[in-house]
């Protein structure tokens, strides 16, 4: 029977300097090369950095009556963010990559979870998101051809369409995975939108000094 690794002795030099790790994660280099460019990323949050799912109360959190609720309370929308995806954002904003979130909803949720993760490019309540993604891209002075997307339905066609690369997670619609230049593993909500970053970083060049970083 093959002992459980964490139980295995660890070497007596062990507590040298760490040898630099070789990072586990590859792609082939055919996707990498169009990524390599990349200085801005656009994401959707329903379905892409949450699993699509709209949990909506029935009154909202400021309302302590109940029946009292004014018609803007109502309705409080709660979203489930996962952790994993959260890192990746941080770690495209260390190596560079702008990430800028456009979405056709808004809550306080989004909000709150956007500025945690120090993103300061974000579209709230856009339904029509080129001219969005396109003030963003002016306001930075990037092109399309440095622009990556992320979404999962046809309201992020027209961004994606026209970004240099674009990624659909897996439980996007079928139109949209039809048309996307990389489609996850995993669906969004959990760990897709990391799945993105990680390719986004290593096309970048800076997956492995980020990952040693850390294991240093």
């Amino acid at each position: 029977m093959t002992p459980n690794r964490a139980l295995i002795p660890r070497p007596d030099n062990a507590k040298e300097a760490p040898v630099a790790l070789r990072p586990a994660l590859s792609f082939p280099p055919e996707l990498l090369l169009p990524a390599q460019d990349i200085k801005v990323a656009f994401f959707d949050v329903d379905g892409v950095l949450t699993d699509g799912g709209l949990y909506i109360s029935e009154f909202g959190a400021d309302d302590a009556a109940g029946p009292t609720a004014r018609p803007e309370q109502a309705g409080e929308t709660i979203k489930r963010f996962n952790s994993l995806d959260g890192h990746g954002l941080k770690m495209l904003q260390k190596a560079g990559i702008t990430p800028v979130v456009i979405t056709g909803r808004d809550s306080v949720a989004l909000r709150v979870r956007l500025q945690a993760l120090g993103i300061e490019h974000a579209h709230f309540g856009t339904e029509d998101k080129r001219p969005a993604a396109e003030s963003t891209l002016a306001a930075l002075g990037l092109s399309w051809q440095q622009a990556a997307a992320m979404g999962d339905d046809w309201p992020d066609l027209p961004v994606m369409r026209r970004a240099a690369l674009c990624c659909a997670p897996l439980n996007a619609h079928i139109e949209v995975r039809s048309m996307a230049h990389y489609v996850t593993q995993l669906p969004g909500g959990h760990g897709a939108a990391r799945e993105w970053c990680d390719f986004l970083l290593v096309a970048s060049g800076r997956y492995a000094s980020l990952l040693q970083e850390y294991a240093a």
